[in-house]
């Protein structure tokens, strides 16, 4: 498919990628089933970027009605970006929009954050939530396996920078989100709205979380 021309430069000064491969292997991404669209992001919770994408990506989902599916990429060069992961993802086990607030609470405060203090302000979000956290968060190393899933997941389609932001339909071809378009609520719009058009109709659904579980997506049910 051939991509429009506004978005053709802003797809080739995605020079990080291993290009052909991402294309190969990203078309095997699909909604999650009775959804036409969705928002695919690969993000790191110590990359500044996504601090910035991650609330221009939900307000846009949720404007359009289009689910968000996440995957953790945390860069070996951060310091505490896994760790973050984990303790996001053992908010998310007690509610969906827990560990959604949880990523922005991190994005917020990311610039204060050290791998000294991480436990500090998962603690102070904890607290603010009545949540009770435990000195050991994943004990079984399950929380830890399915982000590495994810890790690799996006070594296997040549990701090598956050945030990787791509639009999905079940019938047409993929649409990676140019780097200007990722904190850009209007041209993600464009986007979105440009994949519905081909995709036709659907009925409205509200925007939700889709994280993924020893590697598989598993959509979460909202309480």
């Amino acid at each position: 498919m051939k991509l429009p021309l506004k978005f053709l430069t802003g797809l080739l000064a995605l020079a990080c990628f291993a290009s052909s491969a991402f294309a190969a292997d990203a078309s095997s991404f699909k909604p999650p089933a009775g959804v036409r669209v969705a928002i695919v992001v690969f993000e790191d919770l110590e990359c500044p970027t996504c601090a910035r994408a991650y609330p221009v990506v939900f307000d846009t989902a949720n404007a359009h009605n289009v689910p968000v599916l996440l995957h953790d990429f945390p860069l070996p060069n951060h310091a505490w970006s896994f760790d973050a992961a984990v303790y996001a993802r053992f908010f998310d086990t007690k509610s969906e929009k827990m560990g959604d607030d949880f990523r922005g609470f991190i994005y917020k405060n990311q610039i204060n954050i050290t791998p000294q203090n991480l436990r500090t302000f998962a603690q102070k979000f904890a607290d603010e939530n009545k949540v009770s956290l435990p000195f050991v968060v994943d004990p079984e190393g399950k929380l830890k396996t399915s982000i590495k899933a994810d890790y690799s997941l996006g070594q296997s389609i040549g990701l090598q920078h956050t945030p990787t932001i791509i639009v999905v339909s079940a019938t047409s071809p993929f649409v990676q989100v140019p780097d200007a378009a990722q904190t850009d609520r209007h041209q993600l719009s464009q986007i979105i709205e440009d994949m519905q058009k081909k995709t036709g109709p659907a009925a409205p659904a509200k925007a939700t979380t889709t994280k993924t579980t020893k590697g598989k997506a598993v959509a979460k049910k909202k309480s």
